[in-house]
C-alpha cells in the first residue's frame, strides 16, 4: 500500500502530492456567467482557507467567462488556483485549459454517454479510440500552458463501455481512470490528479484502494483527490465525509480533498481542514491518542478509525454498537448509518449545488428531510443535476429531482412516477407515493 509516495503536481501556486500537506478545495455554485457573484463566492471561500476552487464550465460561453473571473481575482491580489469543471463538452475544456490552472474531466461523459443496449467488444475499443482522439487537443493545450488535469471518475456517471464490461462497480471506476491514465502516459503528459467519487462510502473507499493497487502495478503514483460525491448536509453530511475520506488519509492515501455538502460552499472548508489534519498525525494507525481537551479532533479521529475498522472488517457492527470503539452510542449509530451498514433513520443522498443546478437544492433538501427523516431504513435522493443524479440515485428507494422552472420529478427507484410537479406540492406528493407503497413507517 502506498504511503505518501505520490508524485508532486504543481497547480498554480499550490503543490499537491509528494508528502505535502493535504490541500483543501471546494466548488462554486453560482452561475459562471455571473462574474461578480462567482468572484465574491471565491473570496468567501479563500477567507475560510480554501486553497483551490472549482468552477462549472458547462459550455463555451461559461468557459470563456473564466477569463473575466480570473482577471477580477487578480485585481484583488487573489492567486487561488482555478479548476474548470467539464462534462460532455471537449471544446469547453480546450478553451478553459488556456485560462485556468487545472481542468477536471469525467471519463464517463467526455466522449459519449448515449446508452446502446447492443454494445459489443468492438464498440468498446472504438469508443476508447474516439476518447483518445478527443483528448489529444486538450493535452496539447495543457502542455503549452502548464495546465494540470484531474481525471474525475464518478460512480454515478460511468461510461457505457466500462458498464458493459465491469458493471456499476468500484472495479469499473478504477478501470475507467486507468484507461485515461494510460492515454496520458502515451502522450507524455504527467501533470495529473485522479479522483474516485461516489455517494456510497464503501464504493468510494474500495474504488480508491483498487486504483492505488492498479497504479502501483504500472509504476504510476499520481496524487489522489478524495471526496464523497453527495454527502448531504448538517451532521449527517459531515460524518459521511469523515467516514469516506479520513480512513484513506490515515493510510497515506489522498493528497487533496473536498467535503461536498448541500450547503453554502464556504461551510465545507472548516470540516475539510479538520479531516485533512488527520493525515499529518504520523502515528494515527499505530493507535495514537489525543489530548483529552481537544474533544473535536478526538471524536473525528475515533470516527475515522471506527470507519476504517468496519471497512476493513477488523471490527463487527455488533462490537461497534457495544461501545468497543470509544464512540458514544449515538456516534456509533451515525457511523453505521454513514457506511450503509445499519440504518436507524432515513438516508438522504443529496448533491452539493453547483453552477449546473437550476433550483434551490439546499431548501429542497431541508424540506424533504424535515418531512421524511423519521422514516426508518429508506434511502431518498435529492438531486439537481443530470451529471450524477441518475446514477447516484440508482439504488435509492425514492428520488426528488429538480426539473427546472420550479418543478420537480419524483421517482420510485429508477421509475419516473410524476414529472414537473410544482415545488410547492412536491414533498406532499412524495409522501403520498411512499404511503401508497406501504413504506410510511
Amino acid at each position: 500500500m502506498r504511503v505518501n509516495k505520490s508524485t508532486a503536481v504543481q497547480i498554480g501556486n499550490v503543490v499537491i502530492g509528494a508528502g505535502n500537506p493535504v490541500v483543501v478545495q471546494s466548488m462554486t455554485n453560482t452561475d459562471t456567467l455571473d462574474t461578480s457573484a462567482t468572484v465574491q463566492q471565491i473570496l468567501r471561500l479563500t477567507e475560510q482557507g480554501c486553497q483551490m476552487v472549482r468552477i462549472t464550465a458547462a459550455d463555451i460561453s461559461q468557459a470563456e467567462n473564466l477569463y473575466n473571473i480570473k482577471n477580477e481575482l487578480i485585481k484583488r491580489n487573489v492567486e487561488v488556483p482555478l479548476i474548470a469543471d467539464i462534462h460532455f463538452n471537449p471544446k469547453a475544456a480546450e478553451i478553459s485549459a488556456g485560462i485556468v490552472e487545472k481542468i477536471r474531466i469525467n471519463p464517463g461523459n467526455y466522449v459519449d454517454r448515449k446508452w446502446n443496449p447492443n454494445f459489443t467488444e468492438k464498440d468498446y475499443y472504438n469508443t476508447l479510440e474516439k476518447a483518445y482522439d478527443n483528448i489529444f487537443p486538450l493535452i496539447d493545450i495543457c502542455k503549452k500552458h502548464n495546465t494540470a488535469i484531474r481525471i474525475g471518475v464518478n460512480h454515478g456517471s460511468l461510461s457505457e463501455r466500462v458498464l458493459f464490461k465491469y458493471g456499476n462497480t468500484p472495479q469499473a471506476m478504477a478501470v475507467s481512470a486507468m484507461e485515461f491514465l494510460r492515454m496520458f502516459k502515451e502522450m507524455d503528459f504527467d501533470r495529473i490528479v485522479v479522483s474516485m467519487k461516489a455517494s456510497d462510502v464503501g464504493v468510494m473507499y474500495r474504488a480508491n484502494k483498487l486504483l492505488v493497487d492498479m497504479m502501483q502495478k504500472e509504476d504510476m503514483y499520481y496524487p489522489l483527490h478524495l471526496g464523497v460525491t453527495e454527502a448531504g448536509n448538517g451532521t449527517d453530511g459531515r460524518i459521511k465525509s469523515i467516514c469516506g475520506i479520513a480512513p484513506l488519509l490515515l493510510q497515506g492515501i489522498g493528497d487533496t480533498i473536498r467535503v461536498s455538502l448541500t450547503e453554502k460552499p464556504e461551510n465545507e472548508i472548516p470540516v475539510a481542514k479538520q479531516i485533512a489534519a488527520l493525515k499529518n498525525i504520523e502515528q494515527n494507525m499505530l493507535g495514537k491518542t489525543f489530548d483529552e481537551s481537544d474533544v473535536e479532533t478526538h471524536i473525528i479521529y475515533n470516527t475515522a478509525k471506527t470507519a476504517f475498522d468496519l471497512l476493513e472488517n477488523k471490527v463487527s457492527k455488533d462490537e461497534v454498537k457495544q461501545g468497543r470503539t470509544f464512540l458514544s452510542d449515538q456516534q456509533a449509530k451515525d457511523v453505521l448509518q454513514a457506511l450503509g451498514i445499519e440504518r436507524y433513520k432515513a438516508e438522504f443522498v443529496a448533491c452539493p449545488s453547483c453552477g449546473r443546478t437550476k433550483y434551490d437544492i439546499e431548501s429542497a433538501l431541508e424540506k424533504v428531510k424535515s418531512a421524511l427523516s423519521g422514516l426508518k431504513g429508506l434511502k431518498i435522493a435529492v438531486m439537481g443535476c443530470i451529471v450524477n443524479g441518475p446514477g447516484e440515485m440508482a439504488d435509492a428507494d425514492y428520488g426528488y429531482i429538480g426539473a427546472g422552472n420550479n418543478t420537480v420529478n419524483l421517482y420510485r427507484g429508477k421509475e419516473l412516477v410524476m414529472s414537473h410537479i410544482d415545488e410547492k406540492n412536491a414533498v406532499e406528493e412524495l409522501i403520498k407515493i411512499i404511503k401508497q407503497d406501504g413504506k410510511w413507517q
